[in-house]
């Protein structure tokens, strides 16, 4: 597997004598494949942030939230998560279908652990897994590039408070945002957005 750094990790690594460090956790903690303790971690998670940049390298970062164990491990190379009805600007997802690099946090504030994820994304409005989750719209793969964990010393400590109600689940309504109610907005949702429905609960 070639090395994570360019020129520009280098100079710094060189400026600040860092470049043996960060050889050795190259070596030692890198990985391409998706180990059974990362995969456990990951399906653990309730949330992630995803980068992605366009074709022109602007990059975008977005919080990306779900019932424990949304984001799926498939294989040790594959992840996959849902997207669920949002703002419908499809910033991260349209990256994707332009520039198909991703990184990808998962961080537990409440033990202090994160684990990174670089690799490759990929879109299937009919992927077979897409009935996995209740209301999704589309299903994002990703194949790993590189898997290792990340110094955990920064991490500030929180406890979770409750879940959003917004998460979808099987069995139960989901609400609409009230934001989609207000004058700005409900003129131009989609035509099947949820939240055309009079009888929609709103939060």
């Amino acid at each position: 597997m070639p090395s994570m750094f360019h020129d520009g990790s280098r100079s710094l690594q060189d400026r600040f004598d860092t470049r043996r460090l960060a050889d050795r956790i190259d070596q030692l903690l890198n990985h391409e494949t998706i180990a059974p303790h990362d995969a456990e971690f990951i399906s653990s998670r309730d949330m992630f942030f995803l980068a992605t940049a366009d074709e022109h390298g602007r990059p975008n970062v977005s919080y990306k939230g779900g019932a424990p164990g949304f984001v799926h491990v498939v294989d040790e190379r594959t992840l996959a998560f849902p997207s669920y009805n949002g703002n419908g600007m499809y910033l991260s997802t349209g990256n994707v279908l332009r520039n198909p690099a991703v990184g990808m946090l998962f961080i537990d504030f409440v033990k202090g652990h994160r684990l990174r994820l670089n690799g490759d994304a990929s879109i299937d409005l009919e992927d077979p897994l897409i009935d996995e989750w209740p209301e999704a719209q589309l299903v994002v793969r990703v194949r790993a590039r590189e898997v290792f964990p990340n110094c955990p010393r920064y991490i500030h400590r929180m406890q979770p408070v409750e879940m959003s109600v917004f998460v979808p689940q099987d069995g139960c309504e989901t609400p609409v945002p009230n934001w989609k109610r207000e004058d700005w907005a409900r003129d131009v949702l989609a035509a099947d957005d949820p939240a055309r429905d009079p009888n929609a609960t709103v939060v």
